[in-house]
């Protein structure tokens, strides 16, 4: 009676109008929550910048930048989490929901296990990659050393977020994430400008905020995790196919993402120090930019879900049509910020007059950003809601074959611009390959 009483529920929410104000109602808490996150990276960066010195910064970002392409390759526990619950809640099955988030809880924990016994193999493997110098690998290897231990709850917080998004319980994200960035500060300060423990402070801060944060979403979902125990059919057949089909596609997206960023950073450290510490500078910008902005994104997963779930095309339209909408203006007004409060920005996150002047000298194609950007991430909600994955998959396959050819022509003639244009010109092309297939998601709920 329960469980029924629930997917009732749950039916309720679905069929609710959708409007702008539920639209803002889903995506603000989202929009905020998200934005901590890159704060908390400037913080980082900012902090670890009070030394004065280019590399702490580069080992910062270097390691970093090393450990999110590995994590974000599981980002699809996150989206393949929320489109997957999203339809079982528009559908009225609230249970299935919980039993979604569980059998991606197993592979997040599984997962974070085996790269703390695989970390030196992993470390030495990435550190090959990147040439940087001696002395920002051995500061990068200090930090990776402490934070390797939080993959297991870093990678199952995916899994956490994506229910708690398709349920539309974004509000408890929002005090997720401020928890967990609110310790991280506080800790980033003592750790590294009380206590003089450098990197590793940056490091220690970090970890601690990661369980901290698994901990506090768990207990946000313990009644969907206690009833998806108790459900039969935990692992059905037909369940784990849907769960390996949704998410092998995303994840083979999203190696070609993370690997396309990395390859740009990558790329970067080998012009020298200075360049890569500009670098992780700017990417500060980009990750405000993404983050902020995927909060309509999410919102459009939730939705457009939900949809599909009940099968409702004309919902399907409304719903990316209004989400898209925000995220438009959103992206204006980061481009407006940036064009005007860019410079006093880099200034706060480093004193090194050299990184300063090399992170000016790059800020306008992070003022581009928003703008070029903001299709892809509308159309990436959209088909995680319709759990049209497979054509995710293609989209990127065709805009990373394109970004391959850009940046291994466009440096050697433009140096670092050359970076900075193929990597707008990747999220440009996201945009324009998806948009070609969105006839396939309003399909899908037909």
């Amino acid at each position: 009676m329960a469980e029924t009483l629930a997917g009732r529920s749950g039916n309720r929410g679905a069929e609710a109008d959708l409007s702008h104000r539920r639209v803002l109602a889903i995506a603000l808490p989202v929009v905020l929550s998200n934005a901590t996150i890159p704060i908390l990276g400037a913080v980082d960066t900012g902090v670890i910048g009070q030394l004065g010195e280019a590399a702490p910064i580069g080992a910062v970002g270097l390691g970093a930048v090393i450990l999110t392409s590995v994590y974000w390759i599981f980002g699809f526990l996150r989206m393949g989490t929320s489109g997957l619950v999203a339809q079982a809640h528009g559908a009225g099955d609230d249970g299935e929901s919980g039993a979604h988030l569980l059998r991606a809880l197993g592979i997040g924990l599984a997962a974070g296990l085996v790269f703390i016994l695989a970390q030196g193999l992993l470390f030495a493997g990435a550190f090959r990659l990147a040439p940087a110098s001696a002395e920002v690998e051995a500061l990068a290897r200090q930090y990776l050393a402490l934070r390797i231990w939080g993959a297991p709850a870093t990678i199952s917080l995916y899994a956490v977020t994506g229910w708690l998004i398709a349920t539309e319980r974004t509000r408890r994200i929002l005090a997720l994430q401020l928890l967990m960035n609110g310790l991280n500060i506080v800790l980033d300060l003592w750790f590294v400008l009380d206590l003089g423990w450098g990197v590793r402070g940056v490091a220690g801060a970090t970890l601690i905020a990661e369980w901290s944060g698994l901990a506090l979403g768990l207990w946000f979902a313990r009644h969907a995790l206690r009833a998806a125990i108790r459900r039969a059919g935990l692992l059905a057949r037909e369940r784990i196919e849907e769960l390996a089909r949704v998410n092998g596609d995303i994840l083979i997206r999203s190696v070609l993402l993370q690997g396309s960023f990395t390859t740009f950073m990558f790329l970067a450290a080998g012009q020298g120090d200075v360049t890569l510490a500009a670098n992780q500078v700017l990417l500060q910008f980009l990750s405000i930019v993404a983050y902020g902005l995927d909060g309509f994104a999410f919102a459009a997963e939730s939705l457009v879900g939900q949809a599909v779930g009940a099968r409702r095309p004309d919902r399907l339209r409304q719903a990316a049509r209004l989400t898209s909408a925000w995220g438009v203006l959103g992206a204006g007004l980061l481009s407006a910020v940036f064009l005007l409060g860019g410079p006093a920005i880099i200034d706060l996150l480093t004193t090194a007059p050299e990184v300063r002047a090399q992170a000016r000298a790059f800020l306008p194609w992070l003022v581009a950003a928003p703008l070029v950007g903001i299709a892809s991430w509308m159309l990436d909600g959209i088909f995680i809601g319709a759990t049209r994955t497979r054509e995710m998959r293609d989209a990127m396959l065709v805009a990373v074959g394109i970004y391959a050819v850009l940046v291994a022509v466009l440096p050697p003639i433009w140096g670092n611009h050359g970076l900075w244009a193929a990597l707008m010109a990747l999220n440009a092309l996201r945009g324009l390959t998806m948009w070609r297939l969105y006839p396939r998601v309003v399909a899908a709920a037909g």
